[in-house]
């Protein structure tokens, strides 16, 4: 079966003012694997990640030169949909942000400032949401109930259903368990697995260990340039580069 590139940066550059963070970043993800970004602090991990769906535009002397691509299409280009491109590409943050509304209006709210007004279509989506986000059974019988009364990994899973309700391509994971107990960290982990058969995954992490567990794909970041890239396997066991070699084996990091 021929491998798909989804998402896709080519000598991607980006400055914050005249600091330059990112240089020359070309990645290749495909569709339908998770794909790991590892590195110390610093070296441009979230900064990558959020240039995936134009994050960084909210950020005020944010300017960048070169593409990524979505399905092959500049995202960056004159003309593109913004709204529409973070439709597609959904962003799960570091610490669980559920709004302060009940567990259904939380899952149903994408759904509702895109127009939708079908009450029935609506709550099919949040079932559905809810059971691919691994938390129906959870909450099947408190929906109306405050989100912020959810435990802090159930929080996480229901900012995951939340984004899955408006049916995205790309689910981008920005250290998604690092506010996590380890049972909590477990489910996420286990739902990321089974999420990558629907979704393409590209999940920023400080735990080499979890990059090992659930990802296909890694991309070491070292100062803002991409040093290696390959499966996740080889990046592990034979990293080609001596600076992921040392990173991998905890020499700095």
């Amino acid at each position: 079966m021929t491998s798909i590139v989804k998402v896709e940066t080519k000598n991607l550059n980006l400055y914050y003012g005249t600091n330059q963070v990112l240089h020359d970043v070309s990645i290749s993800v495909l569709q339908n694997k998770a794909t790991a970004l590892i590195g110390p602090s610093g070296c441009g991990k979230s900064t990558l990640l959020r240039c995936f769906n134009r994050l960084n535009d909210l950020i005020v002397g944010t300017k960048i030169e070169g593409e990524v691509l979505l399905d092959g299409k500049n995202i960056y280009s004159n003309g593109m949909d913004v709204v529409d491109i973070r439709r597609r590409v959904g962003l799960i943050f570091q610490k669980p942000n559920p709004f302060p509304k009940s567990v259904f209006d939380n899952v149903a709210f994408g759904l509702r400032i895109n127009g939708i007004k079908n009450k029935k279509r609506i709550a099919e989506t949040v079932e559905s949401s809810l059971i691919d986000s691994g938390l129906w059974e959870e909450v099947k019988d408190r929906l109306n109930t405050s989100a912020l009364e959810l435990s802090g990994g159930q929080q996480q899973r229901l900012c995951i259903a939340r984004a899955l309700a408006i049916e995205p391509e790309v689910i981008l994971m920005d250290e998604p368990t690092s506010a996590l107990d380890p049972a909590a960290t477990y489910r996420i982990e286990e739902l990321v697995s089974q999420l990558k058969n629907k979704y393409t995954i590209i999940i920023v992490t400080h735990n080499m260990q979890q990059a090992g567990r659930i990802s296909n794909y890694t991309g070491f970041l070292y100062l803002g340039k991409l040093i290696e890239f390959g499966k996740t396997n080889d990046i592990f066991t034979r990293p080609k580069e001596k600076l992921t070699e040392n990173y991998i084996s905890g020499r700095f990091g």
